[in-house]
């Protein structure tokens, strides 16, 4: 096997992902296809790792082989790439098919696989990341299929450590976890540039609107994180009687905002439920 890793799909979260890879393995030990030929070849060079000609060259060359394309593309790649995945189960060097794909459950990877020769025992790894990988600061869940060495899960661990944190799950939590930590970002960055309007309504200058209203959701994050007290109480601290603070809760509330975002994820998970 030439890389450790292969990447079939060169997008935002693949990228972020290898990007990661490459500051605990080096780009070197890293392989890239794509649709676009250019986008792969610019992104390998950036890698410092190698442009793949095909995806049958990314799932031959790999130890673990990303698929990292949109759901409606997936089917058609893991047609294509089956019979190199099962050639290599027959001569017993498997690789570990390791899929960022929303929605896409192992047993229907499975059986895209086996309609396209590959056998049933191929390992397979569900991994759903989120963009702050892209800075190191990604909440990645990981549910390994049964046949998954565990040797295999922790050099996986190790290599994509860079791009936050990893948190193993049982599969079927998985169309759960796509809903807030995977979409749950673009809501957060909405709310945060809707803190950043307000601010601009309230006078302050755009870059120190935006600037304040990321650092405070930053902050907040970090205090729930670090302190590990619930976010109910961190908010009662910041309360107090007849203050500004409660009149704005009393704001969200009136609009129905937790309602609101709950709603958001919900629409989001019945949407990773359909994509499966």
């Amino acid at each position: 096997m030439k890389y450790t890793i292969t990447c079939i799909g060169s997008g935002n979260m693949g990228g972020a992902l290898m990007k990661a890879a490459a500051r605990v393995i080096g780009g070197a030990a890293i392989g890239v296809t794509d649709a676009d030929t250019t986008k792969a070849a610019a992104f390998a060079a950036e890698l410092g790792g190698g442009a793949l000609a095909a995806n049958k060259e990314a799932a031959a060359e790999g130890r673990f082989v990303l698929l990292a394309v949109k759901p409606q593309v997936a089917p058609a790649v893991l047609a294509e790439i089956a019979p190199v995945l099962a050639q290599r189960i027959q001569e017993g060097r498997p690789a570990v098919l390791v899929s960022i794909v929303a929605g896409l459950s192992i047993a229907a990877m499975r059986k895209h696989l086996a309609e396209a020769g590959c056998l049933q025992n191929q390992p397979i790894i569900r991994l759903m990341p989120n963009t702050p990988a892209l800075v190191a600061k990604g909440m990645i869940a990981l549910a390994p299929s049964a046949d998954v060495k565990a040797a295999d899960v922790a050099e996986l661990d190790h290599i994509l450590g860079e791009a936050g944190i990893i948190d193993r799950i049982e599969e079927k939590y998985m169309d759960a976890v796509t809903a807030l930590s995977g979409s749950g970002p673009a809501f957060v960055y909405l709310f945060i540039e809707s803190l950043a309007d307000a601010g601009v309504r309230a006078g302050l200058s755009r870059d120190k609107a935006l600037r304040y209203a990321a650092r405070t959701v930053l902050g907040s994050a970090a205090m729930v994180e670090e302190t590990g007290q619930h976010p109910g109480v961190l908010k009662d601290a910041v309360t107090s009687p007849a203050g500004t603070t409660i009149a704005g809760i009393a704001a969200l509330e009136e609009r129905g905002f937790r309602g609101t975002v709950m709603a958001a994820v919900d629409a989001a998970y019945r949407r990773a439920k359909e994509l499966g």
